[in-house]
């Protein structure tokens, strides 16, 4: 039986001008998740990482733990189809759309634009946010959008390329975003698309999520997991 542990990034800048690189407090947990490994001599057989740099930056911080330590950590291999939904562009082409349409996401949409400071406008992101991939899901013809559709399928055919290589006994790991963890979660449940975003939702910075699999048969073994973040405080989602 061999592993995939699906690995969410530490926190990213969350309304910094710069989104996509790890704050003071997503370095720490990254270093935990490192430690917490290391300690328990939990070495992979193979590394991937999305695209971005905060997911590039978590495992940097993760293996830079286990050189410390005089473990092995093998070269991580890049996967673009191991990124995130296009969430600057569902910002960008679809809440503009969906408010002109709906008058109750319109003032949620301009309460989280124009809050008085950057904890209002962070406390309104998700109330706006969760009726804003809603209609994501639904929605049809998305030009110069990556649909939900079509990501369903990257997943797929990523979550396929990790598990349907040769050799037994492999420990993957893949670091990536909350939405591809959700949404890959579901696909193996068979649950309605709904739960992609439920799960996603709910997945903490650096959590852990575990699938084994043999063949073509792959089952969730684990979800959300943040034993290496002994602290509530360093328990965050954004």
């Amino acid at each position: 039986m061999s592993s995939l542990t699906l690995v969410r990034h530490a926190q990213a800048s969350f309304f910094a001008e710069h989104y996509d690189q790890l704050s003071p407090l997503g370095e720490s947990q990254a270093r935990l998740l490192g430690e917490w490994w290391a300690e328990r001599r939990v070495v992979p057989s193979e590394v991937y990482v999305g695209p971005r740099q905060r997911h590039r930056q978590t495992a940097a911080a993760v293996a830079a733990v286990y050189v410390r330590a005089g473990l092995p950590f093998p070269q991580p291999v890049e996967l673009a189809d191991l990124d995130e939904y296009d969430l600057s562009g569902i910002l960008r082409i679809l809440a503009p759309a969906l408010a002109r349409e709906n008058e109750d996401f319109a003032v949620l949409h301009q309460r989280q634009r124009h809050g008085a400071s950057q904890r209002e406008q962070a406390r309104s992101f998700q109330r706006m946010f969760e009726p804003l991939l809603v209609h994501w899901q639904a929605a049809a013809g998305l030009e110069g959008l990556e649909s939900w559709a079509a990501f369903q399928l990257r997943i797929r055919r990523c979550l396929k390329q990790l598990t349907e290589r040769p050799g037994r006994g492999r420990r993957i790991f893949a670091f990536t975003s909350g939405g591809f963890i959700g949404a890959a979660a579901q696909w193996v449940l068979a649950a309605p698309d709904r739960t992609a975003l439920e799960l996603n939702w709910r997945i903490h910075n650096t959590a852990l999520t575990q699938f084994v699999f043999s063949g073509e048969r792959i089952t969730l073994d684990a979800f959300n997991s943040i034993a290496h973040l002994p602290d509530p405080e360093l328990a965050t989602y954004r």
